[in-house]
């Protein structure tokens, strides 16, 4: 059906699919191992709080607390503890929420380049929402390259293009440690970022930063162009509440609740978040056996792919074939992969494996030699 009055831009791009590029969302039997979510739900005993709260604190009438007061507080102490910082401290000012980081890295865009202001700069493969978001609102999207030994963004190239581009960059989107390929950043390329002119903004992506425990938080408090994002989607298990934040320069926390939605982040995503927070070390301690799980799986899967190290709750490899096959031996795959009952992640090259509970990982394995046979 034609629509005329939709902007003619828009019919070349391509919705954001949170599942595999081979297909639709799959049943609850499927083992879900695409969308790097913990694998494990909360316990009951944080549900049955959620539930007393909802039922003796939470008024479904009213509206939920639009500047987000408590759950800036308790975040600003948790990020006090990770940046082992000297001196300096963060504050809420310091803390902006969001409906998942997804909306955070939208307001970033609107506070930054929207209107013909300035392109973003993204090294591929990465995270595939800031693209994606970027062209939705009209802003282009400069890529460059990895290095294909260990995925370091080619910083001769990310140079070049930030002293050369038209519209200038006015921000750098980068993933620490990156998806899909679970690289962290590297000393030349931190240095690389921190040299950069502070008319571009910096934002480092950190979902995983439960898992590697690598941060640049403290950046934060140097560089007024530098932001950090964080979600509790993935060690903090509340994917399902969408609740994602940012650290910045409060003169820019300030700017991104100038461009957010009221009411953004619904009462019951608060207080799941702030129970989580106030129960982190139950939560957090289970992170030291999903990263064995990992490096178990890590070594399994070598012996079939060809597998990146990890710094994530996650793992990358390509299957050992020449370029020319490699395409066609990924559909082939993540096809059977899901046919045999296992939900991988085919995205940049390759196949991104979330480490799932252990009896996951042994259907992943088993079917990955089903697939091979195949």
């Amino acid at each position: 059906m034609s629509l005329p009055f939709l902007r003619p831009d828009l019919t070349a791009f391509s919705a954001y699919s949170p599942h595999s590029e081979d297909g639709e969302a799959q049943s609850a039997v499927m083992d879900h191992l695409d969308t790097n979510e913990f694998p494990e739900d909360l316990p009951a005993s944080i549900k049955a709080k959620l539930s007393w709260l909802y039922q003796h604190e939470i008024l479904a009438n009213r509206y939920p607390d639009g500047q987000h007061g408590r759950l800036k507080q308790a975040i600003a102490e948790y990020v006090n503890e990770g940046a082992a910082l000297a001196d300096s401290r963060f504050t809420p000012e310091h803390i902006a929420v969001g409906n998942g980081s997804d909306e955070l890295i939208r307001s970033l865009l609107i506070a930054t380049c929207v209107g013909g202001d300035g392109s973003i700069l993204v090294a591929e493969p990465t995270f595939s929402m800031y693209r994606i978001l970027a062209e939705t609102l009209g802003i282009p999207v400069v890529r460059v390259n990895r290095q294909e030994a260990d995925f370091a963004v080619n910083l001769e190239a990310a140079q070049t293009a930030c002293d050369r581009a038209q519209p200038p960059v006015r921000v750098v989107f980068i993933v620490h440690p990156n998806s899909p390929t679970a690289n962290p950043l590297t000393p030349a390329e931190l240095d690389w970022l921190r040299q950069l002119p502070e008319s571009i903004l910096i934002v480092v992506d950190e979902a995983y930063f439960e898992f590697s425990q690598q941060t640049t938080a403290a950046d934060v408090l140097k560089k007024p162009n530098w932001v950090v994002l964080r979600t509790f989607s993935k060690a903090f298990r509340l994917a399902a509440h969408r609740v994602g934040y940012s650290v910045s320069n409060p003169a820019l926390t300030a700017a991104l609740e100038k461009v957010r939605l009221p009411y953004n982040l619904p009462s019951l995503s608060q207080a799941v978040a702030r129970l989580a927070l106030e129960n982190r070390q139950e939560l957090l301690s289970a992170i030291p056996a999903l990263l064995q799980e990992r490096d178990l799986l890590q070594v399994e899967l070598a012996t079939h792919l060809i597998v990146w190290p990890s710094a994530a709750n996650f793992i990358y490899a390509r299957p050992k074939v020449s370029p020319e096959q490699l395409e066609a031996s990924l559909i082939q795959l993540s096809y059977r992969f899901k046919q045999l009952g296992t939900l991988v992640r085919r995205t940049g090259g390759g196949l991104r494996f979330t480490v799932g509970a252990a009896s996951e990982n042994r259907h992943t394995l088993e079917r990955l030699r089903k697939a091979l046979a195949g």
